[in-house]
């Protein structure tokens, strides 16, 4: 079976019709991280996705040997994550360039699906910069001089509802301009670009637009939007996605004027690959003079997962992939030639936290703004203490203290220990898979007066839906070790033990988890309780641990 699989991928990369991209043999280093999913595969060669995790509408920015990424955040705080590599395929999340939601009060409640929607990040003047919409307030600024310290506050330059996915472009001549699309269900119309002059400093917008690409005018087009725009040998281009966010495919649009008129052409669409909908991203010209382009995938309860590929210049325009019947439509690749780079580092996102640091790991995001009374890592030292806070309705959807992060892998282990003190604790804790549909099992005070082990679901979260609760089994130990395996397909499988020797009881009941609102599902961590007093009970979480389901 294995010489079989070495067979198909030989076969593979000798079908590829690009030119051969010079293989540099840059040492790759470990870090002491346990990879739960590994891009590099250290023998020269990368696989896709580059990172499986829900880093949705990649856009990245490359300064020297340095390539820095940001992404769609939506309702999570903090958002705007910032990501460093040197290679383009090795990733490490080292910030978020919008700490609080803005506006404050309005992201203090969860507002699924809304927020931070497609970015851009570029470098101009000396600064780093981030345009990003959200669709019910408009296009906002942030800069840094260094990406991985403090950003600026938002800047509100445009207003409107339905304004999204801005791009800037600083001309040559000095002038500036602003691209953006629309959505539908805030401005009453899609599938248009439309572009704005700007002042060169990003402190003025025009209210005046014109719409300089329209999809309805062309053949199949739909939902036309999250624009990349770029000028290069005389031409201005318009990088875009088209035919929606599970099926659709990548276009540029070129010029050789900014209004146009603008020629289009399909650069990579699925094909005959195993990559769905392969579109939206950023295309990077290194300093070694090769061209890439990342993008992303729609994959269900994982999210929006993020995909790098080869990209050639033919006759001005890019091909994206593999081109195996010369058509000048690229598919998507599966395994290439790394980029070249002067080192490569085997990282990957992180996920394990033993909360042992002063701060929680980059990796945690709440479920809206939080509250500093939410959570310590000093009142108990090496664990997570997390106080109780109100259950918002009959679910844990609209809760904000949700402490969640992205799936790392489509399979992958996840344990945590939860210390409580079983004679008083009051409510709702424990290890939840968080979706549309959601699961948990944990610990929980019935009305009867018994704190039982449960297992825990609620289906059609987004409408309104009630907890369904399993009891497992009475509590009476101070420790509860709990896990969750996800196997291909996000299907979940809860398992619970008492003592640390003993081993895991799975409860019998797969779980299949769902996305969000326009992210993928999340693992978390919760403390909830209908009414809350000031003396509210807190619970005490020693770790949690990402590993690997090894391969049979």
């Amino acid at each position: 079976m294995k010489a079989i699989y070495v067979l198909i991928n030989t076969l593979f990369f000798v079908s590829f019709t690009l030119p051969a991209i010079e293989l540099i043999e840059f040492p790759t280093e470990k870090n002491n991280m346990p990879l739960i999913w590994q891009a590099d595969l250290e023998n020269g060669y990368y696989q896709n996705p580059i990172i499986h995790a829900d880093f949705s509408d990649p856009d990245i920015v490359a300064l020297g040997d340095d390539y820095y990424m940001t992404a769609s955040s939506f309702n999570s705080a903090p958002g705007l994550p910032i990501l460093h590599s040197n290679d383009l395929v090795n990733w490490q999340l080292i910030n978020y360039a919008l700490p609080i939601q803005q506006p404050r009060e309005h992201y203090n409640t969860p507002q699924h699906g809304n927020g931070v929607w497609a970015p851009n990040i570029r470098y101009h003047n000396g600064l780093f910069w981030i345009f990003y919409p959200d669709p019910d307030f408009g296009i906002y600024v942030i800069t840094a001089k260094d990406p991985a310290k403090a950003w600026s506050t938002p800047t509100l330059i445009l207003k409107g509802k339905g304004i999204i996915d801005p791009t800037p472009l600083w001309d040559d001549d000095g002038k500036a301009y602003l691209l953006h699309a629309w959505a539908k269900s805030r401005a009453g119309f899609n599938n248009v670009l439309s572009i704005r002059e700007m002042s060169a400093d990003a402190s003025w917008v025009s209210d005046e637009y014109q719409h300089i690409v329209d999809g309805n005018t062309l053949p199949s087009y739909r939902t036309l939007e999250g624009p990349k725009f770029y000028k290069r040998n005389g031409f201005y281009y318009i990088f875009a996605p088209a035919g929606g966010v599970d099926l659709g495919w990548q276009s540029v649009f070129r010029s050789k004027h900014i209004l146009g008129p603008y020629e289009d052409k399909i650069v990579m669409a699925q094909g005959n690959s195993l990559t769905n909908g392969p579109h939206q991203g950023s295309w990077i010209n290194t300093p070694y003079g090769q061209d890439w382009f990342v993008h992303f995938q729609s994959k269900n309860a994982y999210g929006r997962i993020v995909h790098l590929q080869p990209l050639q210049w033919l006759n001005d325009w890019p091909v994206i992939g593999r081109d195996p019947d010369k058509d000048g439509i690229g598919e998507p690749v599966l395994k290439y030639r790394k980029p070249k780079a002067k080192r490569f580092l085997s990282t990957q996102i992180p996920n394990s936290d033993e909360f042992n640091a002063e701060q929680l790991g980059l990796q945690w995001q709440w479920n809206a703004n939080p509250q500093p009374h939410w959570f310590s890592l000093t009142d108990s030292a090496g664990y997570l203490t997390l106080s109780q806070q109100q259950k918002v309705a009959d679910s844990l959807w609209l809760t904000p203290s949700l402490l969640l992060q992205k799936l790392p892998a489509e399979r992958f282990f996840v344990e945590t220990k939860l210390v409580f003190n079983p004679e008083t604790y009051q409510g709702d804790s424990g290890l939840l898979l968080f979706g549309e549909d959601y699961a948990w099992i944990g610990i929980s005070r019935s009305d009867e007066g018994a704190l039982h082990l449960v297992y825990s679901q609620c289906k059609g979260a987004r409408k309104g839906c009630t907890e369904h609760k399993t009891i497992i089994t009475e509590v009476t130990t101070e420790t509860m070790y709990l896990r969750l395996l996800v196997q291909p397909g996000a299907h979940a499988v809860f398992s619970y033990k008492t003592s640390e020797a003993s081993p895991y009881r799975a409860i019998g009941e797969h779980f299949s988890a769902k996305k969000g609102r326009w992210v993928g599902a999340k693992v978390g961590l919760f403390n909830v309780n209908k009414l809350v007093s000031r003396n509210s009970h807190s619970v005490h979480y020693d770790y949690i641990r990402f590993s690997k389901v090894a391969d049979k």
